[in-house]
């Protein structure tokens, strides 16, 4: 059997607060049958959401995902958790064991709750515990395993009903670099004809294994060089929420209203930057998406520049050379 995974326009959106966020807009991806695919960013950027998705534990709000042909998206309540159970694997990032089960009847458990009989269902936890190298752990409980054991329990009672789909969500983040590299070991190997393993990570030391990377981090838009002085009319919109990142930008002459739309589809200025100002310099610096839509107000001129010409000229001037940003760093976009 061979398996395939595509999302295709996937978005997600959900209300923070009083805020609209999106971790996914519009991704795009496609797994194939065998391979051991990283997605790989830092906390935030929608890798978790992502998994979510694949797994069916959440649904997206618009876009699908087809896994062997069937559209997960559109999978009624009954379909879900057939769906979950026959097809996707979950290995969490705190291995969610349960303390007062030993290695053996943590991995009985989802045999036992779909109807397995017991001695079928040890006998199953005991050939994967096998599997992952733990026959001499079987009746230990978490508290007596250390961390890499515990996610090899986890690994294997992610295998109850054979997937052909496999996702962890950063599997080696509890663990010291000896237990990473047995873990790292494993997934590999279970990534195989007739099975696609997805990983969740910010831990580059899996980069080797992985037969393709998906980076979930947005990147700078911009080759480097910054397009002359933009002239703008007034409403028109220089970049939005959400929007990749690219140059920071400062006003020559008029002025930019910095604003964010709430759930309710209402505005909420955040600051206005007049002439001597600068803004939009947080999302580059540190790789993030805008945080807010920048508007012009009337007849506005704006001087974009690198992150790195901004540093120099502005954040590495002497005191008092810096133009005013006009917000304090909490509220720039």
């Amino acid at each position: 059997m061979s398996t395939t995974i595509s999302a295709e326009q996937l978005t997600v959106a959900f209300t923070q607060g009083d805020y609209i966020v999106k971790p996914l807009d519009g991704f795009n991806a496609q797994v194939e049958d065998g391979e051991l695919v990283l997605l790989l960013g830092p906390s935030g950027c929608g890798k978790t959401t992502l998994l979510s998705c694949l797994a069916g534990i959440l649904r997206p709000t618009s876009g699908r995902i087809v896994v062997d042909g069937v559209d997960v998206t559109s999978l009624d309540a009954r379909g879900l958790t057939e769906y979950r159970r026959r097809t996707v694997g979950i290995v969490f990032q705190a291995f969610n064991l349960i303390g007062g089960l030993s290695a053996r009847e943590n991995v009985m458990a989802p045999l036992r709750l779909a109807g397995v009989g017991r001695k079928a269902a040890s006998q199953r936890a005991e050939e994967l515990l096998t599997t992952v190298d733990l026959a001499h752990r079987l009746d230990h409980a978490p508290a007596k395993m250390s961390g890499g054991q515990q996610q090899r329990v986890a690994i294997a009672r992610a295998l109850v009903h054979d997937p052909p789909v496999l996702i962890a969500d950063e599997p080696t983040a509890h663990l010291d670099y000896v237990q990473v590299e047995g873990i790292a070991r494993l997934l590999r190997a279970l990534a195989a004809p007739g099975r696609a393993v997805l990983i969740s990570t910010h831990d580059d030391r899996l980069l080797p294994l992985a037969d393709r990377v998906i980076d979930m981090a947005p990147k700078q838009l911009g080759p480097g060089i910054p397009p002359a002085d933009l002239k703008l009319e007034g409403g028109d919109i220089l970049f939005s929420q959400g929007d990749l990142s690219d140059f920071v930008y400062v006003v020559n002459d008029g002025e930019i209203e910095i604003f964010r739309v709430r759930a309710d589809a209402s505005e909420e200025v955040v600051r206005r930057v007049q002439a001597g100002g600068y803004f939009g310099e947080m999302g580059p610096m540190l790789g993030l998406p805008r945080s807010a839509t920048a508007r012009a107000v009337g007849l506005t001129v704006v001087q974009a520049m690198t992150m790195r010409d901004f540093k120099t000229k502005y954040l590495d001037a002497p005191a008092g050379a810096a133009p005013s940003a006009g917000a304090a760093p909490s509220a720039r976009a």
